[in-house]
């Protein structure tokens, strides 16, 4: 298997995590809007576990080192296996609420306020279950994005007021979904082994932890996406005798964008060894700066914004920029 042991290269995957995790959404935006989220979202946990799959057999099984994905498997602890399983169906609620949001509110909004609560929460439980890096920066790091998070709601506040439409739903949406995303990375990363050795045995690899993570999203997602179709959160009820009618095209994008936000998943566990669990998770996690630049100039969902929004906009992305530089230093003070 393929191990990072290098954290220049811990952190060039962080990256990598950053802008997928900030960018699948757009195989949405590119369907259209006729064809609902509840719809997409199957189709986005079908390409979610197919590139688990691909990444296990590939990745996770060329290479001397470390074990190849099915001595992994066979030698993995059951509760390990569903510690990842675990992170995956709460970390898919989460999704599913911001997905919610992102059809209500925008990119520009579901994923500053959604993707950074999850963020900064996230941060601080990940360095609870293992305390690396420079504390100071790392939660003045944090702090700074939780600025950039109430700069964000202001933002739309003020675009929603100027186009009549109520700003509650999905504020309180995206909310609901950075708590439940704060919560799964530390359960993957808490199964995940070091060094392979002994003293690690019953631990995974990153590429059999994000297997069964995936396979948690896909059970979540029968649990909890039928919900979402009998209720709505905006528009008629859904049934899903309406999945089977879309074309090829539309199923492709919408695996498409499980494929993309799973090679970030995939990459970001893959630097947890070198970076620590609270570094990558920080880094992987900056994807709303990555999503509020596609909402903004690529979707253009501030485009009938109100004077003084642009200059909130700037203040949201200073802050953001900010905070994941102080994160980035926090290892080497």
């Amino acid at each position: 298997m393929v191990l990072v042991q290098n954290y220049s290269l811990a952190v060039f995957l962080c990256f990598v995590a950053m802008v997928c995790w900030g960018s699948w959404q757009n195989t949405q935006n590119l369907i259209g809007k006729e064809w609902r989220f509840e719809l997409f979202y199957w189709d986005y946990s079908l390409g979610i576990i197919l590139f688990s799959l691909i990444m296990a057999f590939t990745f996770g099984s060329f290479g001397n080192q470390g074990r190849s994905f099915f001595p992994d498997l066979a030698q993995a602890d059951a509760g390990n296996l569903f510690s990842a399983a675990l992170g995956g169906f709460i970390w898919n609620i989460g999704t599913l609420l911001l997905v919610a949001s992102i059809s209500v509110a925008g990119m520009s909004v579901a994923f500053p306020i959604g993707g950074g609560i999850g963020w900064t929460l996230g941060i601080l439980i990940n360095y609870i279950g293992k305390p690396e890096g420079n504390p100071v920066l790392l939660f003045g790091g944090t702090g700074v994005i939780i600025l950039a998070i109430l700069v964000s709601m202001q933002s739309y506040r003020k675009l929603a007021s100027q186009q009549k439409k109520p700003s509650f739903k999905g504020i309180a949406l995206a909310f609901a979904a950075g708590l439940c995303i704060a919560f799964f990375y530390r359960f993957v990363a808490s199964s995940l082994a070091t060094d392979f050795g002994p003293a690690d045995a019953g631990k995974i690899s990153s590429y059999t932890a994000v297997v069964f993570f995936s396979i948690g999203a896909l059970v979540s997602t029968a649990i909890v996406n039928p919900v979402f179709m009998a209720r709505p959160v905006e528009g008629t009820p859904v049934r899903f005798s309406e999945w089977f009618r879309a074309d090829t095209r539309t199923h492709l994008l919408g695996m498409l964008g499980g494929a993309i936000w799973c090679l970030g998943n995939s990459v970001s566990f893959m630097a947890v060894g070198a970076a620590s669990p609270a570094i990558s998770y920080g880094l992987s996690n900056s994807a709303p700066v990555v999503a509020a630049l596609w909402g903004i100039f690529v979707w253009k969902e501030f485009k009938d914004a109100p004077k003084g929004t642009n200059l909130l906009l700037a203040l949201m992305f200073t802050f953001y920029l900010i905070g994941l530089v102080m994160i980035v230093y926090s290892r080497f003070a």
